[in-house]
């Protein structure tokens, strides 16, 4: 998934930030009311994680202005304000969930997921399986004909990335947006790294590759 936290306490938003890339997803961060209400209107996020006290715009009034604009997205409010009137006016001002500080990671990755899925019911996936290849998301872990595989998270990712692609060709492109978050060419091989380092990991030892090169186009995972 593709979240938007908007959040001007640096370090919890850091702490968020963190959390939520090891666990698969990417997570874009806003550090003021306006700023967050700019990126929410120009990219397209499935979730948005938005903390009710914010410098330049206030976040029941970033979240008031996205639904005035005919926004759909789900948006998670949190707030160190707790009580049942405050989190009443949270969902009158558009807001879907209400999460008070301080909270478990745990929960607000919980929410986060459950927001998506009420959105979309397929847009959050706990399995993946190409041939012999599992992958479940929850668990964060990896096997193959029943051997388990260690991936390192940014490996996990890519290979989450091929595996819900799974018989189209993958580019460059696509993997530095989807997988590294780069809008950019950074001029490395870091994708070729790591496509190296997992091609030794899920097939180096099973007797057909799952992971193949298209030369000129990209990669492609097929059993």
């Amino acid at each position: 998934m593709r979240l938007l936290i908007i959040e001007d306490d640096l370090e919890a938003a850091s702490y968020m930030q963190k959390g939520l890339t090891e666990a698969g997803h990417l997570a874009d961060h806003a550090p003021d009311g306006e700023t967050g209400l700019e990126m929410a209107r120009t990219a397209d996020y499935d979730v948005l994680i938005v903390d009710r006290m914010l410098p330049r715009r206030d976040g029941l009034s970033v979240i008031a202005t996205l639904r005035e604009d005919g926004a759909t997205t789900p948006v998670l409010i949190l707030s160190a304000l707790g009580d049942v009137d405050h989190r009443v006016e949270g969902l009158k001002a558009g807001g879907d969930d209400y999460l008070t500080k301080p909270y478990a990671f745990a929960e607000l990755q919980a929410r986060i997921e459950a927001l998506a899925r009420r959105r979309d019911p397929e847009a959050v996936q706990t399995k993946l399986q190409v041939g012999d290849l599992e992958m479940d998301l929850l668990a964060r872990t990896v096997r193959r004909a029943g051997v388990n595989i260690l991936l390192q998270p940014r490996e996990f990712r890519l290979l989450e990335f091929l595996m819900k692609h799974a018989d189209q060709v993958v580019t460059r492109t696509m993997l530095l947006e989807k997988v590294w978050d780069y809008h950019f060419d950074p001029q490395t091989n870091v994708i070729d790294v790591h496509v190296s380092r997992l091609r030794a990991k899920i097939d180096k030892e099973f007797s057909s590759p799952l992971l193949h090169t298209v030369r000129g186009a990209g990669y492609r995972l097929q059993a």
